[in-house]
């Protein structure tokens, strides 16, 4: 397995005094998935859990509906070692040919989501709907999570150029938190942790991220079936949208004590 952080000698200029010295990077690399033995996807993301990566980009991009029907996930053994943990192979119990609208035609950058994808329909199409879900969760353990994650974070503590996402009990229990320089990539990583540990769909918990909430965060959300989104930055307009046509509870801006509470406000308690 590749590095998830690399070293580069830079001029640091701080006060007016310059000086020669060593800097941490997250590593980006291109990883390229494949179902069956067919490529789907090069996504940019930083290495590290990528079998989990794998398997949520399949469930989230509807490529695969159910984690019971993989077989196998591993290292494509064919390329050179140079490149053999840049290649991802999903294997499912019964091959059948992955369809044309669900391949990426062009690589995904680490800042891209949907694009690629036939149409917004399709991908609001695979999102579920999480009205029916009885969670409910206190202001204050929102108000907490950006803290919890940040503190999770080993990666960003050195480099400080990563997003993150992780995922929460009703009480603010961190069950899992996957790091990448792609806001997708990481909830892809932790929604694919959710789905190999047999946890899917994750009702009554909370999916924190960090960063904004564009649309494709909403989906990839409602497919393995969040409840409650937050965030510390804003949402856009259809993810707002999104998310309350399917039921979700979406808190952005969650900074110190306050946030703004865009969808089902009903499940957030103990505010006043």
């Amino acid at each position: 397995m590749r590095g998830v952080v690399t070293r580069r000698r830079v001029r640091q200029i701080r006060d007016g005094a310059t000086a020669e010295r060593a800097d941490d990077l997250v590593a980006e690399e291109p990883m390229e998935i494949r179902v069956d033995g067919a490529r789907v996807a090069v996504t940019m993301r930083t290495p590290g859990a990528d079998f989990d990566l794998a398997l949520g980009f399949c469930l989230t991009e509807g490529i695969v509906d159910d984690p019971d029907e993989v077989a196998t996930i591993r290292y494509c053994p064919d390329p050179g070692m140079d490149q053999r943990y840049n290649l991802v192979d999903v294997r499912r119990r019964t091959a059948l040919p992955v369809e044309a609208r669900l391949r990426r035609d062009l690589p995904i950058s680490s800042a891209c989501g949907i694009c690629g994808t036939a149409s917004i329909d399709e991908v609001r199409a695979r999102g579920g709907d999480v009205s029916a879900d009885p969670v409910v969760v206190t202001g204050p353990v929102i108000a907490a999570l950006p803290d919890r994650l940040r503190q999770a974070q080993r990666v960003f503590a050195r480099t400080g150029g990563l997003h993150a996402a992780g995922l929460f009990t009703p009480d603010g229990e961190l069950l899992c938190l996957r790091e990448d320089v792609g806001r997708h990539n990481a909830v892809d990583k932790v929604l694919g942790w959710a789905a190999r540990d047999g946890r899917l769909p994750v009702r009554g918990t909370i999916l924190m991220v960090s960063g904004r909430v564009a649309f494709e965060i909403v989906a990839k959300g409602l497919v393995a079936g969040v409840p409650v989104l937050a965030a510390v930055s804003a949402p856009s307009s259809l993810a707002v949208s999104a998310a309350d046509a399917a039921g979700m509870t979406l808190v952005g801006f969650v900074r110190g004590a306050s946030m703004n509470v865009y969808t089902g406000a009903h499940r957030i308690v103990g505010t006043s």
